[in-house]
């Protein structure tokens, strides 16, 4: 389909295809694919219809992934920030700072990987045990390796992605210093002035590495705060709705205790009203036969006239 500019619509730009694509669970993939493929041939894009054919069916683990990064935009750009920052301090950290860093990025990449779970099983696609470990995997990846990093913030990870072995899951130790390259001696140097410049030089190194060690320390730190004030948020909205639960409750207790007190007054209602038309038919026969017997007194009086004056 064809906007009426004869510009192409969403659904022939191939890139927006294919995020449609990697949107659906893996049972869907497929059979969507196929489709997509089939119409750009039908509208003659065969390049197109080639590349769609191409993608490759997500696992469950590497859907989450992908659900995880569209569903939660604002944290998977600041998972993205910190892992930029991680990568750059683990370059320069010592292992005392590399410990505490590994650390606060384990917590984080569990907790992603429990958000990940939780909106898998909203969708109806509960992870299992081993499922959510590769996730965790592959987030620990989008922390240390670039090009994972830009496979998952583009929302398209097929697998499993492993991170480099420095960065893997109990990882402390520092990577290799990093060596000034050799420069050639200048005759007649003045010790004095060389040493005065290579101390300068290393304070200048030490200085940045500690500016890019602490800006990462604080990055790990703010995520920390962040999953703090999520999860004080999760246990406030637990206890809010626990507690509109048991209101609800109550309240369907005193609606039903109030229906069976209308269906009974309904029935007495009913019942009295059967009474009431009872009584008004005795009233309405005991009014005609007081009717009557009024009727027979005056007719027994005049006869009783009568015979008086007969007799008379």
């Amino acid at each position: 389909m064809r906007r009426e500019d004869g510009q192409p619509g969403p659904e022939d730009d191939v890139e927006a295809v294919l995020d449609e694509l990697y949107a659906l669970p893996p049972s869907e993939f497929v059979a969507r694919r196929e489709e997509r493929a089939a119409r750009a041939r039908t509208r003659r894009r065969a390049q197109d219809a080639r590349r769609i054919h191409a993608a490759r069916r997500p696992t469950l683990a590497g859907w989450a992934a992908n659900l995880l990064r569209r569903s939660r935009p604002d944290e998977a750009e600041r998972f993205l920030e910190l892992g930029r920052a991680l990568r750059e301090a683990y370059a320069t950290l010592d292992p005392s700072g590399l410990k505490e860093l590994s650390a606060q990025r384990r917590r984080i990449v569990s907790e992603m990987s429990r958000q990940a779970a939780a909106l898998a099983r909203e969708a109806g696609h509960p992870l299992s045990d081993a499922v959510q470990r590769d996730v965790e995997t592959t987030l620990r990846a989008v922390l240390a390796d670039p090009e994972a990093a830009a496979v998952w913030e583009a929302g398209r990870v097929e697998g499993v992605l492993t991170p480099p072995s420095e960065f893997g899951a109990d990882a402390v130790a520092a990577a290799p210093p990093r060596r000034e390259p050799a420069r050639a001696r200048k005759p007649r140097t003045d010790p004095t002035a060389a040493r005065k410049k290579k101390d300068e030089e290393a304070e200048r190194r030490r200085a940045e590495r500690e500016e890019r060690a602490a800006r990462a320390r604080e990055e790990a730190r703010a995520a920390e705060e962040r999953l703090r004030g999520r999860r004080a948020a999760r246990q406030e909205a637990a206890g809010a709705l626990e507690e509109a639960e048991e209101r609800e409750r109550e309240a369907g207790e005193r609606v039903a205790a109030l229906e069976e007190q209308l269906a009974e007054a309904r029935t007495e209602r009913e019942r009295a009203g059967a009474e009431l038309g009872e009584a008004r038919e005795r009233d309405r026969a005991a009014a005609e036969e007081l009717k009557g017997a009024e009727r027979e007194a005056a007719a027994a009086a005049r006869r009783a006239g009568r015979a008086e004056g007969h007799d008379a």
